[in-house]
């Protein structure tokens, strides 16, 4: 199974310049410890499936940016750069989405440290579904396909289990997703329902 996500993976856009964003600049100086970015990683927000040993093992295969405050690190329906996660280190970014029904984005959330950002994407090489912008200047470290690869090549064990524990995060936000849509449904169904009493 692992070799056909990496198939699909390598078969997928790939990003001309694999910086993240485009316009991050590069750190004067250590964003943190390896082993701080490992604790970040098993973060609840993360991924915390991973072991102590394993989530230092792909910190080795990450590289540290700092992103500009204001900087759109990631654009909803971008199909060109769908190659690599965040891990927020430091700073803030605002989650937001286009609904069909309004004219200004929505606010989804706002991350924080221990925070993973374009996951999904890298899991499945489609188009990002959402926009994050950078609210503060950002310390993170980015992990693509690319490094993924590596990893998996000499460590295909923690490649794994890191990949495991995306999915499961991923299973996660779809459930509580799929919990939010029949709980709108419920609250159609009983509306319309006082909506026939009332006539």
């Amino acid at each position: 199974m692992l070799k056909t996500l990496f198939d699909r993976f390598r078969n997928s856009p790939q990003m001309v310049d694999s910086s993240f964003p485009p316009n991050a600049v590069p750190p004067q100086r250590p964003l943190s410890s390896a082993a701080q970015a490992a604790e970040m990683l098993r973060a609840p927000t993360a991924l915390m499936r991973l072991s102590p040993a394993q989530a230092k093992a792909v910190v080795g295969f990450m590289r540290p940016h700092v992103i500009p405050d204001g900087t759109v690190i990631l654009q909803e329906g971008d199909t060109q750069h769908t190659d690599h996660m965040l891990l927020v280190i430091r700073g803030e970014v605002t989650v937001e989405t286009v609904e069909a029904d309004r004219l200004s984005p929505r606010t989804l959330t706002v991350l924080g440290p221990g925070s993973l950002i374009g996951e999904l994407s890298l899991f499945d090489g489609e188009a990002r579904s959402a926009t994050c912008t950078a609210t503060t200047e950002v310390h993170g470290a980015i992990l693509t396909r690319q490094d993924l690869e590596d990893l998996t090549e000499q460590d295909p064990a923690t490649a794994a289990r890191l990949m495991t524990a995306i999915g499961h995060r991923l299973a996660e936000r779809l459930r509580h997703s799929d919990e939010k849509n029949k709980l709108f449904s419920h609250l159609v169904r009983t509306l319309q329902q006082e909506l026939n009493v009332s006539r």
